[in-house]
């Protein structure tokens, strides 16, 4: 097996991970907050290289995310699989609370939500192979400025899809006064019953707990060591939120959410070796290696990493000659579904830019190069009637002249630095602004970068043609990049 266990092994937008292995294979789950499609999947058979195979939210009939702020909406998923099903949990929140979906393939489809009864956030489920139980687990708060919770459990039928029986209160924490204990995992090892949680809130106080019992229902003894993942100092912070898995030869991994510091990108998924000290999970550290994927997208067809915010109801955007995305009244900044398609930034340092074909001919048409966190954090340089502007939310921090004609657009991103430039396509580009963006600093979701139009309140019947969209890395000698 490759043992590169430093890099984050899905770079970007990828928070609070979760997986299952299924013989050599093994299956992968991540939040996705407001964004549609919800709750991507992916595949490895490493667990360093990952492919995604869709979503398994991705029909509207399943979930409206319509009426999601920013950072509520699909909460910390977990997946599992049993007897040749994939069952995988989830919390809405602000809305009816956690459900269930289910596929005998982890590609799909999936199936259309049974919401399940209880409080709270981040659950997950365990199948006994001790004694072919299954059991459903979540926390709760108790105390939301004091950030007190708790981990509760019930008995979970998996043919009908539901919770029975009395509820068990499993956990508070390792110590008194403990905040956020929360993203609890089960797990039955050698006989034992081992619950991991996170714990300090997903900030740099984020860390991993441990306890154990003899029996599912408790009660659960603290590791004398907790937290058995500190919070961690290094290149990478904010790690917890782990999942464990076994693989074929017997060793153990975890999956984990870390964020790299001095960047837009968040929370993304990383890899740590699993060792056992007198029975407790020992987590090797995790660093960062600067893995970089350049992308170059005509869009024959749009990807599974092109995403929306919220449901759309019916798509604003065909494919083929280039794409093309429809001008509609919605725009950045309301609680609406845009008419925006984008994919997480990566990495700290990159560049991005597209080649777009339009000619705004009413007040309001507007399309471009988005860099979005979500509703209230975004820039946009936009094609307007007036030229090129680039805009923070409502506020033009800058204005050229354009002729008319195709254009291209583009945005170096040097960790919160961010420079926006254009050129006739074949031209030399040139700057028109730079802005010091520490304002989309993240905290649940997570930087995306995409193409967006708007007809900014007014209804209209036209497109603006993005012919690609470039996603590209500076050379280490050459930072500045063009």
């Amino acid at each position: 097996m490759n043992t590169s266990f430093g890099e984050p092994v899905l770079p970007g937008f990828r928070p609070d991970p979760s997986v299952c292995r299924v013989g050599a294979d093994y299956y992968l789950v991540t939040s996705s907050f407001e964004w549609f499609p919800g709750l991507p999947v992916f595949h490895s058979r490493d667990l360093v290289n990952w492919r995604r195979l869709g979503s398994a939210l991705d029909r509207p009939s399943q979930l409206d995310l319509g009426a999601c702020e920013p950072s509520r909406g699909l909460f910390a998923p977990t997946i599992r699989h049993q007897d040749g099903v994939f069952h995988l949990v989830c919390t809405l929140m602000d809305g009816p609370g956690h459900f269930v979906v289910t596929a005998t393939d982890p590609a799909g489809p999936w199936s259309e939500p049974q919401w399940l009864e209880g409080e709270g956030f981040d659950p997950s489920l365990f199948f006994d192979d001790g004694d072919g139980r299954a059991w459903f687990t979540a926390a709760r708060v108790l105390d939301e400025a004091a950030g007190r919770t708790e981990i509760w459990m019930r008995e979970y039928l998996p043919a009908e899809r539901r919770l029975t029986g009395p509820e068990y209160v499993l956990w508070s924490g390792s110590r008194p006064g403990a905040r956020w204990a929360e993203a609890p995992h089960l797990y039955r090892i050698h006989g034992t019953y081992l619950l991991l949680t996170a714990e300090g809130g997903t900030d740099v106080d984020h860390s991993v707990v441990a306890a154990r019992a003899d029996r599912v229902t408790g009660p659960y003894e603290g590791a004398p060591g907790n937290p058995v993942l500190p919070p961690a100092t290094g290149p990478v912070t904010c790690t917890g939120h782990a999942d464990l898995v076994q693989t074929p030869d017997g060793e153990w991994r975890a999956v984990l959410l870390g964020v790299r510091r001095g960047s837009a990108i968040g929370r993304e998924t990383f890899l740590s070796r699993v060792t056992w000290g007198d029975g407790w999970p020992v987590f090797s550290p995790v660093v960062h290696t600067s893995p970089r994927r350049p992308l170059h997208d005509d869009f024959a067809t749009l990807s599974a990493d092109w995403s929306t915010l919220r449901t759309p109801r019916t798509p604003f955007w065909t494919t083929g000659d280039g794409l093309r995305l429809r001008l509609r009244p919605e725009r950045l900044g309301e609680r609406a579904v845009p008419s925006l398609l984008a994919r997480p930034q990566e990495h700290p340092d990159c560049d991005v830019s597209t080649e777009l074909h339009f000619l705004p001919v009413a007040p309001g048409e507007q399309a471009g190069l988005a860099v979005v966190l979500d509703d209230d954090a975004h820039l946009l340089l936009l094609r307007a009637a007036e030229g090129l502007v680039l805009r923070r939310g409502p506020d033009v921090l800058a204005r050229a002249g354009l002729p008319p004609g195709p254009v291209r657009l583009g945005v170096r991103i040097r960790g919160f630095t961010h420079t926006f430039a254009y050129a006739a396509p074949g031209g030399a580009w040139r700057d028109l602004a730079t802005v010091e963006a520490a304002f989309l600093k993240p905290l649940f979701t997570s930087v995306q970068v995409g193409l967006y139009a708007t007809s900014r309140g007014r209804p209209s019947t036209r497109h603006a043609r993005f012919a690609w969209f470039d996603l590209s890395y500076p050379h280490p000698q050459n930072p500045s990049g063009r």
